[in-house]
C-alpha cells in the first residue's frame, strides 16, 4: 500500500506572527482500473484499501453485485512498455459468464470530488437497482443517528494528521459500527466501504445505515440504493436530484446531521422520534 500522508513546507501566518513548518498533507494519486488489461477508469483517490475501492465501484456501475462476480484483481506491479510505473494500476477478471462492460462509456478520468464526470452520456448515469427497498424496514432512533458523525470522527486515524479527507461508514440500527473507510473523495470512501461489505458477503445491505461525511449527491445516493442499502445520513446538503432518488427508490435520506438536529428528506417512516 502507498502512503496515505505526505509532509510538505508551508507557511503558517497567525496573529502572532508567521512561521515555516512542515505540514502533513493527504496523499491523492491515481488510480486505473483496468478489465483484461483495457482501461475501464481512472479515479483520483488516497492510497489504502484499493481492492475494496474496485469491489465497490464495480458494485457501483451496475457490473458485479457479489464477490463471486469477480475471479480476481490484481496489481500491475513494476513499469509497463513506456516505462511508467504501474503500482497505482489494478486489473479487473471477472467470473465465467459475467458480461464485461462496454469500456467506451467509462473512459475519461474521475477526479476526487466527482464519480460521473467520465459517464459518456446522461443515459450511462442511471444504473438500474438489483433490490426493492420498500422491503428494508429497519427502524432507528434519532439519538442513535445523531451520534453517527461522532462515531466516524473517532476513528478518522489520517483525518487526525491532515484534515483533508472524507470519511464512509456503515452502522446497524443500534449504532455499532461495521466498516469505516477515508479518501480524499466522496465518492471513493462510499465506494471503499461498500466494496469491503461485497468481500464479506454482506451485500445487500437491508439492514445497514451508510453514514458520510459531506453531502448527499445523486451518485452517492445511487450507490447506496445499487447496495441495497436503506438509509444513507449525511453531515451536510443533499442535492436535489439526489432527494429525487431517494424517494424514488425508498431510501431514507437524512441531511445536515449535526449534533441533535437533521433533516429528513425521505424515508421518516424508518426514524423513531422521542
Amino acid at each position: 500500500m502507498g502512503r496515505v500522508t505526505a509532509r510538505r513546507p508551508v507557511l503558517r501566518i497567525g496573529p502572532n506572527g508567521s512561521v515555516r513548518r512542515p505540514d502533513s498533507l493527504a496523499v491523492e494519486e491515481p488510480l486505473e482500473i483496468r478489465m483484461g488489461g483495457r482501461s475501464l477508469t481512472v479515479t483520483m483517490r488516497t492510497p489504502g484499501h484499493d481492492i475494496d475501492l474496485v469491489h465497490g465501484f464495480l458494485l457501483g456501475e451496475g457490473i458485479v453485485r457479489s464477490a463471486a462476480d469477480v475471479a480476481v484483481i490484481r496489481y500491475c506491479d513494476g513499469v509497463d512498455e513506456d516505462g511508467a510505473n504501474t503500482y497505482n494500476v489494478l486489473d479487473v477478471a471477472l467470473a465465467a459468464g459475467v458480461p464485461e462492460p462496454v469500456v467506451a462509456q467509462r473512459n475519461f478520468l474521475s477526479t476526487s470530488a466527482c464519480g460521473v464526470c467520465g459517464k459518456a452520456s446522461l443515459d450511462a448515469v442511471r444504473v438500474k437497482a438489483p433490490y426493492d427497498l420498500t422491503e428494508s424496514t429497519p427502524t432507528v432512533s434519532a439519538e442513535i443517528l445523531a451520534a453517527l458523525p461522532g462515531s466516524m470522527r473517532s476513528r478518522q486515524r489520517v483525518f487526525d494528521s491532515t484534515g483533508g479527507l472524507h470519511a464512509a461508514g456503515l452502522f446497524t440500527s443500534d449504532g455499532t459500527i461495521l466498516a469505516l473507510r477515508e479518501d480524499v473523495g466522496r465518492h471513493n470512501a462510499v465506494d471503499k466501504v461498500l466494496g469491503w461489505a461485497v468481500t464479506e458477503r454482506r451485500v445487500p445491505l437491508s439492514e445497514a445505515i451508510l453514514a458520510v461525511s459531506g453531502r448527499a449527491s445523486f451518485e452517492l445516493v445511487q450507490k447506496a440504493v445499487v447496495a441495497g442499502v436503506p438509509m444513507l445520513a449525511a453531515v451536510s446538503a443533499p442535492s436535489s436530484l439526489a432527494v429525487d432518488l431517494a424517494a424514488e427508490s425508498g431510501l431514507t435520506l437524512v441531511g445536515f446531521l449535526r449534533g441533535e438536529t437533521m433533516n429528513v428528506y425521505t424515508g421518516e417512516q424508518r426514524i423513531e422520534l422521542g
